[in-house]
């Protein structure tokens, strides 16, 4: 179902280094950092920061290169798997138009002092 559903109007994606654009369908959400969705963006090349969540995507169609700050590279194509940990930066390039669906998990917050039963 994710591979034929339409998206929205591509905009620009504000981290590519080579103008690419990229079209986005939020299909759920839960506050700030926790959400579910479908991308796509044409090839190209782009940075990317998870600062906040981690991200666990499966790739539905199209091909990239993903290159961790750390040293580490992952080839994509349809049916890849691909976890990027909170704190993860990098590169992606995008080798042909690539669609996904994303989850979004955000980073856990301190809780609530509870009040003392005296």
């Amino acid at each position: 179902m994710a591979n034929t559903v339409t998206l929205p109007q591509p905009q620009s994606k504000p981290t590519s280094r080579t103008g690419q654009m990229e079209s986005t369908l939020s299909l759920w959400e839960a506050g700030p950092h926790t959400s579910t969705g479908v991308w796509e963006c044409e090839p190209g090349e782009f940075s990317a920061v998870r600062d906040t969540c981690t991200e666990v995507c499966q790739i539905l169609s199209g091909t990239a290169t993903v290159h961790g700050d750390d040293g580490t590279s992952v080839r994509l194509a349809a049916g890849s798997l691909l976890v990027l940990p909170i704190g993860w930066r990098g590169t992606w390039i995008i080798h042909e138009t690539i669609r996904k669906t994303y989850v979004l998990v955000g980073a856990a917050t301190e809780p609530e002092p509870v009040a003392e039963l005296r």
